[in-house]
């Protein structure tokens, strides 16, 4: 099926367990309105992923490393990535889930976001890590 073609709850249901499905990943809700998938401990947890709807625009945040590497997305698909509110300046952008952005490079966004991030937590805090 098309991304065009699925609905805006189906799309956010969809990218959500794509998330989820990483190894230690967990969904929080601790802001009104929006979710997100974090990695590490219940306590100690780092998000890698935001998805939300604002102004009715169903869309996933991601970092991508700094914002020299997060711009090159913004070149690439302007109207459809955007610098992230608040934690833009720190490499992370908004891209929207309108099928502007193929499966496969939101895939992979989401996976090099998980990566940075799990790469960032303390070893004994990593999935997979014994202690």
């Amino acid at each position: 099926m098309s991304p065009e073609a699925l609905s805006p709850e189906t799309a956010h249901h969809r990218w959500l367990e794509y998330c989820l499905a990483r190894p230690g990943a967990w969904r929080d809700e601790p802001w009104a309105g929006d979710v997100v998938a974090k990695v590490g401990p219940p306590d100690k947890g780092k998000v890698f992923a935001f998805l939300g709807s604002p102004e009715g625009r169903l869309v996933i945040g991601v970092t991508c490393g700094d914002r020299e590497q997060a711009d090159l997305w913004l070149e690439r698909y302007p109207g459809a990535a955007s610098k992230m509110r608040y934690w833009g300046q720190h490499g992370w952008n908004t891209l929207a889930l309108d099928g502007t952005v193929p499966d496969d490079e939101l895939s992979e966004l989401i996976d090099g976001s998980y990566a940075l991030v799990v790469a960032k937590l303390p070893r004994a805090q990593r999935p997979g890590s014994s202690g």
